[in-house]
């Protein structure tokens, strides 16, 4: 099935956001980092503007920003009365205390995005591309991250998900990837599988905490490291 504009729902999130789901801070200034479904986060704009190095790949950006901008008007409102109603799943605080905070936030996000994104795409920092095949050559990155797409989607199914981390794992010393629960909020039952795949295959994987929690429980992410590499 092609992909097009009506398969998705795009929804932004910060570069604090990702600093904390993610425990960037103590990356090397050099790390050449991957974002995997990044969407319209303000990421990818954020952490340049750091002076850090970054691609992002996500088949939304084979759209341009105003169709892009259009399926966000569109969705906007659905996924705000979405959280509304399923709140109670969701931790508030003074970053996001409620849900038109989190509006807020969220619309800033995507509105840097835009901004950054028709530059960004000229730069190559931005690369219509989607797992499980990646584009890149091996070893292209020191660490890849992806973002509220793999384990919280359990319709993906194991086989996406083994073929996914191999082609993480071909472009990238280290995968990091945030969640590990499903939407419902349970635990992905293919985050024992992506690890027994690693270890057999002569890698590492660890579950490691992060500062982060904003869905109730998904406070953790699975970090998967090739044998013999460690730059990052």
């Amino acid at each position: 099935m092609p992909f097009t504009l009506d398969n998705v729902v795009p929804w932004g999130r910060s570069l604090d956001e990702y600093v904390r789901m993610f425990d960037l801070e103590k990356l090397s200034p050099d790390c050449r980092l991957l974002g995997c479904a990044d969407g319209p986060a303000a990421f990818n704009a954020g952490w340049t503007r750091c002076g850090r190095q970054i691609v992002s790949c996500d088949p939304l950006y084979y759209f341009t920003a105003e169709e892009i901008q259009g399926r966000i008007d569109a969705c906007f409102q659905m996924v705000l009365q979405q959280t509304r109603e399923n709140q109670d799943g969701f931790v508030w605080n003074k970053t996001i205390s409620d849900i038109e905070t989190l509006g807020q936030v969220r619309s800033q996000s995507m509105q840097t995005f835009l901004k950054d994104y028709p530059h960004g795409l000229q730069e190559g920092r931005y690369v219509a591309a989607e797992l499980p095949d990646l584009p890149f050559p091996d070893d292209q990155f020191d660490v890849a991250l992806c973002s509220h797409f793999l384990f919280l989607y359990g319709a993906l199914g194991a086989e996406f998900h083994r073929r996914s981390i191999a082609s993480l794992l071909r472009v990238a010393s280290q995968v990091r990837i945030f969640p590990l629960l499903q939407l419902d909020r349970q635990p992905s039952p293919f985050v024992r599988e992506v690890i027994r795949q690693v270890e057999f295959e002569g890698h590492t994987a660890k579950i490691v905490r992060v500062p982060y929690e904003f869905q109730k429980g998904a406070n953790e992410m699975l970090v998967l490291q090739k044998t013999g590499t460690g730059r990052n």
